[in-house]
């Protein structure tokens, strides 16, 4: 794409049109610059636009901001997410090039808002190419940047700070490693010393300009947010360890730094929350900076520590009394609580200090404000996922605590006595006006709360500033039984906390008495209240006694499960709570706990099938969603294995849902469908009713396996079917359309384990006349891949398969098919791949297969391997069964995990509650270690003196010690 009047002309129209608000030519122009981007020389063709000043300035935003997209999409493209869609074409080399040569200037000259936009441009460009493929650029920014300052343009000098301090970040969040070093050692060689010179000349014009009184609030702005800046700066490079450079020159920053903590500028500060935050900016930097050395170099830093203490107590004291000061203050109270896990401990050692901090810091900061009750009634998920599931570290309330808890390190009993007067103090205030009062109610729980101590390795907690039962019984007790579910939300909320936090504490007989009342707080309209009522109910049921034995039973909770189930999913009706992941969360909870009779089965696929009509039309939550399929798949499980009449009433309610997922090609939820699909396949008795054999059909049709999301859900289905209709498959060439899918999955290294699964579901469940025309294409398959790209992961599955063909099929047919594709290739596959690999076999079922396998090959194969192989077998035999996984087997770095996270990207989630049953293809075999040492023990008896030769000759020490005590357990020889 050439830079020339008609592009111009184009372009401009088009990023006019996408500001549109007509929708059809939004998408017309949309469109064409989505082709547009296919062309070479796109990216400098838009940053050519940008620059040019007779384009109007709406277009050359909108144009920056497409630029900026990009650049993130294509300077260096990641691979697409499936396999199927096209990669992105990278930008050329010599457009790059070009591209880095006018950016910066041109992001100097440009209005503030397109800066911003070229600025984070520049930082995508600089993640991937700064430092090494671009070294013109540090030396250009320093350069601009001396010129800009001494000619006071403070706007474009923060331009270029912004630039600076997004390519530094780096070196805050990456892992340490030689290359980060090296990269760190050019930015610090290069812009330590410019830094401080930018800093301190920052520092005189401040200085000046707020001695003479002249000082205007636009400039001083401008010079503040520099300072800012810098600081960031400072952190980014100091991050890492410090610098020479820095310690050299320690004096010069922290007495700036200290200035700024100290030191006021009510031309900013008085008019009005804007300025405020401006300095207040760079009074958080100061501190995150200040915490960093206290953190890293604390020797170093003693020589300030107390006049910075001292410095930030003041400024705490003073914007704890304020909502709007949040970033410092959260800033202020991490440093102190760095101070007071530290050895300097004693600088908070004094009564008066405790006490003035529990009065004049912790309590203000707890106590709720406007912004906390409009989070509340606004935003309940932001509100939860702060509150419970602990995200607010960086909100004052949590961070208080944390303070608490950092000084109690060293004087537990002294913050346990004065945060006990203090809870008392609340609780007091609270009585004498509940209604006006409530704030310091809700205040005493969120300390106890908040400062309970985790048992390590459980959920329990514990607390020793008030007796658990005591405070439950006067002071949450109340809450729970008010009639009202509607009064006074924010304290229901935190005493439906605490109950569910000291859960495992309480007694059941106490917790049942109120379980009740929590079942009513589900009509609350407030959606935390319902949220959290459905959670207290859902981690109620998880409290486990001894370890194992659950406390909560079906029987506990079937006197009012109707009740139960009718109020949570009423919630789920509420505005804002229709896709409510706790109510959903505590639905799949209860179906696994409760006795689900008919009625009460009835009523939940009634209700679960019509949310997941809902959702399909647009899904949002994943969680959400997860939850949702989790529970129709518990309530699949649990009705239908206690009432088999149920199938096919379920099936009638499930199947149109199913069928609009998959009508209405909802991917995400394409493997929820088909893992529904095989449970309710293995429920049913043969014949399979005539509707699933239609889905069989689709199953082996190649499209239906394009998307690697739906493979493990596919397989899962496929074995469904072949176990419950065998007989189906030798129909229509059948057989050979799944040995098809056998084909490809195993063509992978990503699927192949998937491909393993289908083949032993086939070879399990069908007879070797039907599987013997075929067996020469599997070997054939299962060969290409042992020759090219062969895994461990897959010599294991291939040891799992072989051993699964001799039990099912026999070793005369195992070797015979084998060998007719090559000559003598079993006894090289069984010497190179099955003895090595056998030892690394995990999984009980698979042990068991694996090594009664093996016993059965030694045993039955002196003619067709050598002593020396079969000594080699039992010694891998022997491994397998008298050792322990973790000593047998190395971390395999072939197979990358899962991601935990439950998302819509595309991958696999499993669903626990529709997970099929392991089966045992060697029922007959009870001990395998038994079956070991008994048939050797009939084998040496028909060749005495042979075998223990065998042993003696092949079987590691330690192996031959185990054996020994493995034929003395089952009281057997061989001799």
């Amino acid at each position: 794409m050439e830079w020339n009047p008609e592009t111009a002309q184009f372009l401009s129209q088009c990023f006019l049109n996408t500001l549109s608000p007509l929708p059809e030519p939004r998408r017309r122009a949309e469109t064409a610059l989505s082709e547009a981007t296919e062309r070479s020389n796109y990216g400098l063709a838009v940053l050519h636009l940008v620059a040019e000043p007779s384009v109007d300035e709406q277009i050359r935003q909108s144009a920056a901001v497409n630029f900026k997209n990009h650049l993130k999409a294509r300077w260096a493209p990641s691979p697409p997410k499936e396999p199927n869609l096209p990669a992105l074409n990278p930008i050329s080399d010599p457009e790059k090039e070009l591209i880095k040569s006018l950016i910066v200037s041109l992001m100097l000259k440009s209005s503030p808002k397109i800066q911003s936009q070229l600025s984070e441009a520049l930082a995508v460009i600089g993640k991937h190419d700064f430092p090494k493929a671009w070294q013109t650029l540090l030396p250009e920014l320093v350069a601009n940047l001396d010129t800009l300052t001494q000619a006071n343009d403070y706007a474009s000098v923060n331009g270029v700070l912004a630039t600076i301090n997004s390519l530094f970040k780096k070196f805050r969040y990456q892992f340490k490693t030689n290359e980060l070093l090296l990269d760190l050692k050019y930015c610090l060689d290069n812009f330590a010393k410019p830094l401080l010179e930018v800093f301190k000349r920052t520092v005189n014009l401040i200085d000046q300009a707020v001695a003479c009184g002249a000082a205007n609030a636009a400039t001083l702005k401008l010079y503040i947010e520099s300072q800012r800046l810098c600081c960031r700066i400072f952190y980014s490079l100091n991050f890492q360890e410090l610098p020479e450079f820095f310690e050299d020159h320690m004096d010069e920053w922290m007495i700036e730094f200290k200035k700024y903590l100290t030191v006021k500028y009510p031309v900013l500060e008085d008019i009005g929350d804007d300025g405020l935050a401006v300095v207040d900016g760079l009074r958080a930097a100061v501190c995150e900076n200040i915490g960093l050395y206290m953190e890293k170099e604390e020797e170093l830093f003693q020589k300030y520590l107390s006049g910075f203490v001292e410095a930030v107590w003041s400024l705490l004291v003073a914007s704890s009394a304020s909502s709007s000061r949040e970033r410092l203050t959260v800033t202020a109270i991490k440093f102190l609580t760095t101070v007071s896990t530290s050895v300097h401990h004693i600088l908070f050692e004094r009564d008066d200090i405790l006490e003035q901090i529990c009065q004049s810091i912790v309590i203000p900061n707890v106590m709720l404000r406007d912004e906390d009750e409009e989070l509340f009634e606004m935003n309940y998920i932001e509100f939860i996922r702060r509150d419970m599931e602990g995200s607010d570290l960086d909100t004052r309330r949590r961070i208080a605590c944390e303070l608490l808890k950092g000084i109690g390190m060293h004087y537990k009993d002294k913050v346990t006595a004065k945060v006990s007067l203090q809870i008392k103090n609340c609780l007091g205030l609270f009585s004498q006006n509940p209604d006006a009062n409530w704030k310091y109610k809700d205040c005493a729980i969120y300390l106890v709360v908040s400062l309970a101590t985790k048992k390590a390795g459980g959920s329990s907690v514990s607390t020793d500033l008030v007796d658990v039962e005591n405070f439950f019984g006067s002071v949450i007790v109340p809450e729970l039984q008010s009639r009202d579910v509607n009064a006074f939300p924010m304290l229901k909320a935190g005493a439906l906390k605490f109950f569910t936090m000291f859960r495992n504490q309480l007694p059941k007989a106490v917790a049942m008495a109120l379980l009740p009342d929590v079942v009513r707080f589900l009509a609350s309209e407030s959606n935390v209240v319902h949220s959290y009522a459905a959670s207290c109910i859902e981690k109620l049921l998880l409290v486990k006694d001894d370890g194992t034995r659950a406390r909560y039973t079906a029987a506990d909770i079937s006197p009012f499960l109707l009740v139960l189930m009718t109020n949570l999913f009423s919630a789920l009706e509420k505005p804002e709570s229709e896709e409510n992941q706790y109510i959903m969360k505590c639905i799949m909870r209860v179906l696994g706990a409760a006795e689900i009779s008919r009625d009460v089965a009835s009523a939940c696929i009634t209700g679960l099938t019509n949310v997941l009509s809902r959702v399909c039309e647009n899904p949002k939550n994943p969680i959400f969603n997860h939850y949702l399929f989790e529970s129709v798949a518990v309530l699949i499980r649990r009705a239908c294995e206690r009432d088999p009449t149920l199938i096919s009433a379920f099936e009638g309610s499930l199947f149109p849902s199913l069928q609009m997922v998959l009508a209405k090609d909802v991917s995400e939820f394409f493997p929820y469908a088909f893992q529904l699909l095989a449970q309710l396949v293995e429920l049913n008795r043969p014949p399979v009713p005539q509707h699933y054999v239609q889905i069989f059909e689709i199953l082996l049709l190649p499209e239906s396996w394009k998307k690697s999301a739906n493979v493990p859900a596919l397989v899962r289905l496929l074995q469904a079917f072949l176990r419950k209709a065998p007989h189906e498959l030798n129909q229509q060439g059948r057989l050979s359309n799944v040995l098809g899918i056998f084909n490809t999955l195993i063509s992978s290294p990503s699927t192949d384990d998937q491909g393993f699964y289908v083949l032993n579901t086939v070879i399990e469940n069908l007879g070797y006349d039907v599987l013997s025309p075929f067996m020469g294409h599997i070997w054939v398959s299962l060969f290409n891949r042992l020759q090219h790209g062969r895994t461990v992961k897959f010599l294991k599955n291939l040891v799992i398969f072989m051993s699964l063909f001799l039990v099912k099929h026999g070793l005369q047919n195992l070797v015979v098919s084998m060998n007719a594709v090559q000559k003598d290739v079993f006894q090289t596959i069984v010497e190179q791949f099955w003895v090595p690999n056998l030892k690394l076999i995990t999984g009980s079922v698979e042990l068991k297969l694996t090594s009664v396998a093996s016993t059965k090959l030694i045993c039955e194969s002196s003619t067709l391997l050598d002593s020396k192989v079969r000594g080699k077998m039992l010694d891998s035999i022997v491994t397998l069964l008298s050792r322990p996984e973790e000593e047998r087997v190395l971390d395999e770095p072939d197979v990358p995990d899962f991601g935990e996270t439950v998302g819509y990207n595309a991958t696999f989630v499993h669903l626990y509650n529709a997970g099929k049953k392991e089966e045992d293809p060697l029922k007959e075999v009870n001990d395998p270690k038994q079956y070991l040492v008994a048939s050797l023990a009939n084998l040496a008896a028909l060749s005495p003196g042979t075998y223990p030769q065998l042993i003696r000759e092949n079987l590691e020490p330690a192996n031959q010690t185990a054996l020994l005590q493995l034929c003395s357990s089952y009281n057997l020889s061989i001799v």
